[in-house]
């Protein structure tokens, strides 16, 4: 399962059986109950791993959510029991929204944290796969 944290919304992905391909799964409000429903999530999906979108600048240093969504997902990890791998998310979001607006013409701001979620997994299945 691949994450976009935000401080309004979280950006869930997940990948295919093969774990060759992520896609898009769906948005949850950032809020008292997103921890709980990922949790859920993560037994229902059968989740393996989390991987979580590593905010950081062009100077690699952390943005300011950084601390927020490591303490999150430190918390989801011991919640479900999950692994979980960082993966650069720079530019995720601003590559999401040209590639989903090409396709559909106009798109939400939802609707890229889902696709940034993907993209994010989909470079970690990249590298893993490549191996």
């Amino acid at each position: 399962m691949g994450i976009d944290y935000g401080a309004k919304r979280i950006g869930v992905a997940m990948s295919d059986e093969n774990g060759k391909i992520a896609f898009p799964f769906l948005i949850l409000p950032n809020d008292k109950d997103s921890m709980s429903l990922l949790g859920d999530l993560c037994g229902k999906e059968k989740i393996e791993r989390i991987v979580m979108g590593e905010s950081l600048d062009e100077r690699e240093n952390e943005n300011e959510i950084m601390p927020e969504a490591r303490l999150f997902v430190e918390a989801l990890s011991g919640k479900t029991g999950l692994p979980v791998s960082f993966e650069k998310e720079f530019m995720t979001s601003v590559e999401a929204h040209r590639s989903a607006f090409k396709e559909q013409g106009k798109i939400g701001r939802q609707e890229v944290d889902a696709s940034a979620a993907a993209l994010i997994l989909q470079r970690y299945l990249d590298k893993i796969n490549s191996k």
